[in-house]
C-alpha cells in the first residue's frame, strides 16, 4: 500500500499519473477493483480530489515492483535514468523525491519527456548540480541524441531542418511552419538516416539543436516522415491498422559539456537501453 496527499485540486487520474507510475500502469485494475481509497473511502471511478485529500493504493507486490524507470548513473550530485514508455516525467520525480526524502537527501527536476517516449532524464541530487545542469541544459552545453522509427523515405541520408513552432496550449499541440510566423519560435532539428526498413519505414538519429515541446514529433511530420505510433501528429489509420499507440521514439544519449564542478562528467557518453522499434 502507498499512501500519498493531493497538493492540488485536480482529479484523481491527473493525481496518480503525476505522482505514482505504478498506480497509473494498473489503473483500471484499481478501479474495477476498488483499490483506491480517498480519504478511507474506496471508489471505482475517476473523481474529483482537494488538497490536501488522502489517497491510498493497494497493489500486489508483483504490480508495485513494476518498474517505470532504470538508474543508468549516479553519484552525489547526478542521477541519470532511463524512463519507460507510458510513464509521466513528474511520476519519475515523484517516485525518486520519496526515495531520497527517506535518506534526508533532495532532487530536482532538470528536464522532461513525453508520457510516450522513452529514455533518458537528468536529475540534480544538490542545490549547486541543479544551477549548473540547469544552466548547461539552457546554454545547449549537454547534447540529446533521440532514435525515432518514422514512416516515409527521407529524401536525404542527412540534413539539419529549420523551422518554426507555434504551441496552442489548449490542444497541447505544436505546429510547424516553413516561414516565421507570429507567435512562432525558431526551431533547428537535424536527423541522419540509420537503417531504411522494407515496410517503409526508417530509422533515424536525431539531434536537438533547440528544444521546444513536441519538436521532433511535430517537426519530423512537417516533412512527411511522422514518428510510427504517434497517434498526435502520425498516421492515425496506419498506426491503429498496426495496433500501435506509442511514438517509437527513444532519448537515446546525453553528452554533457558542462562548466564549473561538474566538469567530470565532460564527454561522458550515456546511453539508453531502449530501441524505436514497435513491441513485439
Amino acid at each position: 500500500m502507498l499512501q500519498l496527499i493531493s497538493d492540488k485540486d485536480q482529479t484523481l487520474k491527473q493525481f496518480t499519473e503525476n505522482n505514482y507510475a505504478q498506480g497509473s500502469f494498473f489503473w483500471n485494475y484499481l478501479l474495477k477493483n476498488k483499490e483506491i481509497r480517498v480519504n478511507g473511502v474506496r471508489v471505482g471511478k475517476d473523481v474529483r480530489i482537494q488538497s490536501g485529500d488522502v489517497i491510498c493504493y493497494y497493489l500486489s507486490k508483483k504490480q508495485e515492483e513494476k518498474a517505470a524507470f532504470y538508474t543508468v548513473y549516479e553519484d552525489e550530485n547526478v542521477l541519470i535514468v532511463d524512463k519507460e514508455s507510458g510513464v509521466n516525467s513528474e511520476a519519475v520525480f515523484a517516485a525518486l523525491q520519496r526515495r531520497y526524502a527517506a535518506e534526508g537527501r533532495a532532487c530536482f527536476f532538470i528536464h522532461r519527456l513525453d508520457r510516450n517516449t522513452k529514455g533518458l532524464l537528468a536529475f540534480a541530487l544538490s542545490q549547486e548540480s541543479e544551477t549548473t545542469l540547469l544552466q548547461a541544459f539552457k546554454n545547449r552545453n549537454v547534447e540529446k541524441t533521440y532514435h525515432a522509427l518514422c514512416f516515409g523515405d527521407f529524401a536525404k541520408q542527412r540534413e539539419v531542418l529549420t523551422g518554426y513552432l507555434k504551441k496552442d496550449a489548449e490542444k497541447s499541440l505544436s505546429r510547424v511552419y516553413d516561414q516565421p510566423q507570429k507567435g512562432a519560435e525558431q526551431i533547428i532539428t537535424e536527423y541522419a538516416v540509420e537503417e531504411r526498413f522494407l515496410d517503409g519505414t526508417t530509422l533515424v538519429k536525431v539531434t536537438l539543436h533547440t528544444g521546444k515541446t513536441h519538436q521532433i514529433r511535430a517537426h519530423l511530420a512537417h516533412i512527411g516522415c511522422p514518428i510510427v505510433g504517434d497517434m498526435k501528429y502520425g498516421l492515425s489509420e496506419e498506426n491503429k491498422r498496426r495496433n500501435l499507440s506509442r511514438q517509437c521514439l527513444v532519448a537515446k544519449c546525453l553528452t554533457f559539456q558542462a562548466e564549473g564542478f561538474l566538469g567530470y562528467l565532460n564527454d561522458c557518453r550515456f546511453v539508453s537501453r531502449f530501441e524505436a522499434k514497435t513491441e513485439e
